[in-house]
């Protein structure tokens, strides 16, 4: 691997697979349940649909939580990442199943699967590069590379088997996919030395984390039958956008509730705590930007099926084949920022200001499809260079704030709280990917344009506040390593 562990091609490739199924199933999700029954689908409206796309993808980052702890405190990284991709498997092919049952038990599966997943063949790699360095951030972004030719490939072949053959094709697709991955992650471990091996072996420890373990999912459990127990009884009715509401407010005063904790009980520094409260400002304009980027898979893949001329020469293309297209954006392009950067050297742009201008990128992407949204209608749709342009400008916006986010939150945190805030950026991206579907949900009932022209201005706003409050931030932020 030009100079890299051999053990980084296996997780290169598992990763790859993965993200194939992730975003393949994605990619037909928002417009398989709200499909007229007669077309295979289960005829929801979007605001249904729309919250349980919200529910699904903010559960995929929240249960990353347990899932690291899982493997760190019982069977350790490796043993997570095959147990969850095996579950993930068995949702996909869960789902390639025609029911509702069967379709709601793949959706549980795979988030849970990938909770187990995600966060710990990410750690695998880091366990692959004892010594650090820039060899460590060059095999990280190799391996950044295979989460996006995942995401490529993963609409094209499941978004085409689902959309022009069976919905059940795609999904299954999707499961054969990850099978791929399990395949060669088990042939490929010999590679990977001791990297994601347990580490707890005390039987004391063990035994003391799988009761707590047991006692979280019995809660977990608990909680969910007397929920629908209330709501079968009549006592306590919710709507699935009521829920997913709900889950969203419960998210954002936990994280208040958190911070609030840590800057007035924690008994830290007061250089410290500004760095907390900069890490919940950055919390904030997480959230807001994930709750925009994020319909790529609702209301954007809704205007791509509905509102965008996909006729090719007498063919019409897949409307998730366009869920490809910020994928090969980031292929592109992450070369040309990571350049960027350097080539700047000290006039590299600070944190805040990386922040405003993914917002504002982000902002204007949804101003040019507010535009579209204006002329397009179903029997004269636009063609599909909006979106592009639109993907474009959010991929441009990702790359300014993503991978600073998290850099930050780590350079940020004191060091007894870095694994706590990574969980609490985590939990950001859930409530965005929430917030993401929920406005999906609001396709039908609001005008289009309307729609992404409020999404457009909050982010633009979010974006300039950044960019003019980046002297005190910076300020507060200190000197960092």
């Amino acid at each position: 691997m030009f100079g890299h562990p051999k053990g980084l091609r296996t997780l290169f490739f598992t990763e790859m697979w993965e993200r194939f199924s992730y975003y393949g199933m994605r990619g037909l999700l928002i417009l398989f349940m709200p499909a007229a029954i007669e077309r295979g689908g289960f005829g929801m409206s979007e605001g249904d649909a729309g919250a349980i796309y919200g529910l699904y993808t903010a559960f995929v980052y929240l249960t990353a939580l347990p899932g690291g702890w899982i493997a760190d405190r019982i069977i350790g990284a490796r043993q997570a990442v095959f147990i969850g991709g095996c579950i993930i498997a068995a949702g996909h092919f869960s789902m390639a199943i025609p029911g509702k049952f069967t379709f709601f038990a793949g959706l549980v599966l795979i988030v849970i699967g990938t909770g187990l997943l995600k966060p710990n063949v990410s750690a695998i790699v880091g366990d692959l590069y004892p010594e650090g360095g820039a060899r460590k951030d060059a095999g990280f972004s190799i391996f950044y590379m295979g989460i996006n030719l995942g995401a490529f490939l993963g609409p094209l072949i499941c978004g085409y088997l689902g959309e022009e053959i069976s919905w059940h094709f795609g999904f299954s697709a999707a499961g054969i996919g990850m099978v791929f991955g399990l395949i060669q992650y088990k042939f490929g471990l010999s590679a990977m030395g001791t990297a994601g091996e347990a580490q707890v072996t005390d039987p004391q420890q063990l035994a003391v984390a799988k009761s707590q373990l047991f006692k979280g999912l019995a809660g977990i459990v608990a909680l969910g039958l007397l929920l629908w127990g209330l709501h079968a009884s009549a006592i306590y009715t919710l709507s699935l956008s009521g829920f997913a509401q709900a889950i969203g407010g419960i998210i954002v005063v936990l994280a208040v509730l958190y911070f609030a904790y840590v800057l007035l009980f924690g008994g830290y520094s007061p250089e410290e705590n500004k760095r907390i409260l900069v890490i919940f400002f950055l919390f904030i304009g997480a959230a807001i930007f994930w709750s925009g980027f994020e319909q790529a898979g609702s209301s954007l893949n809704l205007f791509a099926e509905r509102l965008t001329d996909r006729n090719i020469l007498g063919w019409l293309m897949p409307a998730s084949w366009l869920q490809s297209v910020n994928a090969l954006f980031i292929i592109l392009l992450a070369p040309v920022f990571g350049w960027l950067w350097v080539w700047l050297g000290s006039r590299e742009p600070s944190i805040p200001m990386k922040f405003g201008l993914g917002l504002v990128l982000l902002g204007v992407g949804f101003l040019v499809l507010a535009w579209a949204a204006v002329y397009a209608t179903v029997e004269n749709p636009v063609v599909p260079a909006w979106l592009v342009v639109t993907y474009f400008f959010h991929t441009a916006g990702e790359l300014c704030l993503s991978p600073v986010g998290l850099s930050s939150v780590t350079k940020l945190s004191p060091k007894p709280l870095v694994g706590q805030m990574m969980g609490v950026w985590f939990m950001g991206t859930a409530l965005g990917n929430l917030i993401a579907g929920l406005l999906g949900g609001t396709f039908e009932t609001l005008p289009v344009d309307e729609l992404f022209r409020n999404v457009a201005y909050i982010s633009v706003i979010a974006g300039i506040f950044f960019i003019l409050v980046k002297s005190p931030i910076k300020k507060m932020i200190g000197v960092v390593k």
